[in-house]
């Protein structure tokens, strides 16, 4: 029996993080562990975690910025982050595929739009794929179009969600 619990990731989850972003993107898209490290030492804040019994099974991360969508270079460099910013912004959400159908991922992307939300923050904005997008919708986010974002080589296509 699972006993998913969310919380606020930390730089102890690193190794975990990053096993799990390699298990559920392509080698093209996936963050290193040493990506996710410069991340998690910049913005540890918003990084949030699935646990199983102890046992990480999801996460959720990103930097925030004033901008209204996720450009290529977020991913690159975290020092892009801006504290004050408006807008949340949707690096990975990445759940193991025993664990899918669930609805962990929908619990992770409860807690960062929560977060933001308490933060002050205008929105929420990500990027994801076409396949994605009836996902996104019934968290509220709404399509913007395909993405100037060539991230890995895919199309993605700009969701946000508008909190205030």
């Amino acid at each position: 029996m699972i006993n998913i619990n969310i919380r606020r990731g930390n730089k102890n989850d690193i190794d975990s993080i990053a096993n799990i972003e390699a298990k559920c993107f392509p080698v093209s898209e996936a963050a290193s562990k040493s990506r996710i490290a410069d991340r998690m030492n910049v913005f540890p804040n918003h990084f949030y975690v699935a646990d199983d019994n102890g046992e990480m099974v999801g996460f959720v991360n990103g930097l925030v910025s004033d901008e209204r969508t996720i450009s290529d270079e977020m991913f690159d460099n975290a020092m892009l982050h801006n504290e004050k910013g408006k807008y949340q912004m949707i690096f990975g959400l990445a759940v193991l595929a025993e664990y899918r159908g669930k609805g962990i991922a929908g619990k992770l992307m409860s807690a960062i739009i929560y977060a933001a939300k308490e933060e002050g923050r205008k929105g929420v904005v990500l990027t994801c794929k076409d396949d994605l997008i009836p996902f996104y919708e019934k968290l509220g986010f709404r399509s913007k179009g395909v993405s100037k974002s060539a991230h890995g080589g895919a199309v993605w296509y700009d969701m946000e969600l508008i909190l205030w």
